[in-house]
């Protein structure tokens, strides 16, 4: 047809430029594959721009072992994968694995903390669960630069945490993409995908792009593309606030959950759970809880100037735990997701992407297919 744009080709088309989509991209370039990203750009509701940077391990999983290991195992991987990433990209993404901390304020907190833990560790089985509840002299010789408020009661441990600069953390595997001769396309969003007894076909403003291989990374953009090939992605969206302070001394040598410094000195505090569907706007109540809590943790941090707040849009499945499936009635088209894109980035570039790029899978991968809720809802 006279006009007709001709279709790039690629081995593998990644829709979605955030953390998950741009992790399992780099993972299958490594793997010596072309790969081809497409990203609507930064006007798309990306989780990714708002993400905490926890690489966080003591809270996943409950309910779901599978999980909970795939969460430790990604955080086994990260020094390796952040030092190959700052190789091959130049960019340094402040990742550190020191383990942290969650603060328990007053009995009921700790209460409720012990009850899942001994859940985690009923569950784990002999595999053990590395979570430990510290009293609050011992969680104060782990900050001994910020004195704990008179509310803390203790805390929970998990050597397995850690965090990392989530936005070094994008711009290294966008530019890791690209120097590993990967394609990266801002602007792309994708409008239809099909296949044309070839390949699949992913329809843009700016042309087709054809590969035999497609990958559905891109979060909420997900659900709108998975029935075009088969798939489900039953997501929810949940608003994360977040506040920023000023650039402050060393305080806090690992993470406190809600509470990080970043290092750049900045103090990162959030972080609410809110059903408001896709509002990303903030909201001074929450804002306010947000930082009474951090100062009833910290008093040091009472007269600190907030500079900055946002609020940013989480990807949460029905049980909380990460999608990957592959489309039975269209082999070839896969989707990945979870609200964990920074603690999975490392285990997505591994694993995940050698299970796209040639069907080999971790010991209960299975379970992560959104099939799963079917079996929940059958029961």
């Amino acid at each position: 047809m006279q006009g007709a744009k001709r279709s790039e080709t690629a081995d593998v088309i990644v829709v979605g430029g955030g953390m998950f989509g741009s992790a399992i991209a780099y993972g299958l370039m490594r793997a010596g594959l072309a790969v081809t990203v497409l990203d609507e750009g930064d006007d798309a509701l990306r989780a990714a721009r708002g993400n905490f940077g926890l690489v966080w391990v003591q809270s996943k999983g409950l309910g779901m072992q599978p999980y909970a290991d795939w969460s430790r195992q990604s955080a086994h991987l990260w020094n390796d994968f952040a030092r190959e990433l700052e190789e091959v990209s130049g960019v340094h993404v402040a990742h550190q694995n020191a383990g942290g901390l969650q603060l328990l304020l007053g009995d009921e907190e700790l209460t409720q903390r012990r009850a899942e833990i001994a859940q985690m560790r009923q569950q784990a089985g002999p595999a053990g669960y590395d979570c430990e509840i510290v009293g609050r002299d011992e969680a104060q010789q782990m900050l001994p630069d910020a004195r704990l408020g008179q509310d803390v009661v203790g805390a929970s441990f998990c050597p397995h945490d850690g965090h990392v600069n989530p936005l070094l953390l994008l711009r290294a595997l966008h530019t890791a993409i690209r120097a590993g001769g990967g394609r990266y396309e801002t602007e792309r969003r994708v409008e239809t995908i099909r296949h044309d007894g070839h390949a699949f076909v992913a329809e843009t403003s700016k042309g087709p792009v054809a590969a035999p291989k497609i990958v559905l990374g891109a979060g909420h953009g997900a659900p709108r593309l998975a029935p075009m090939v088969g798939l489900k992605v039953p997501i929810r969206p949940e608003r994360g606030q977040v506040l920023i302070t000023e650039r402050l001394r060393p305080l806090f040598p690992i993470p406190v959950g809600s509470i990080r410094q970043t290092n750049e000195g900045t103090i990162q505090l959030g972080n609410s759970k809110e059903e408001v569907g896709f509002d990303l706007g903030t909201t001074v109540d929450v804002t306010r809880s947000i930082a009474r809590r951090a100062v009833r943790s910290f008093p040091v941090l009472r007269d600190v100037r907030l500079i900055r707040t946002w609020g940013c849009i989480r990807v949460l499945t029905p049980d909380g735990a990460a999608i990957y499936d592959e489309s039975q009635s269209h082999p070839g088209a896969y989707v990945a997701t979870s609200h964990s894109g920074v603690t999975l980035a490392a285990i997505n570039a591994r694993h995940a992407a050698r299970w796209i790029a040639g069907g080999t899978t971790e010991p209960g991968f299975e379970r992560f297919s959104a099939r799963r809720f079917d079996v929940q809802a059958a029961a």
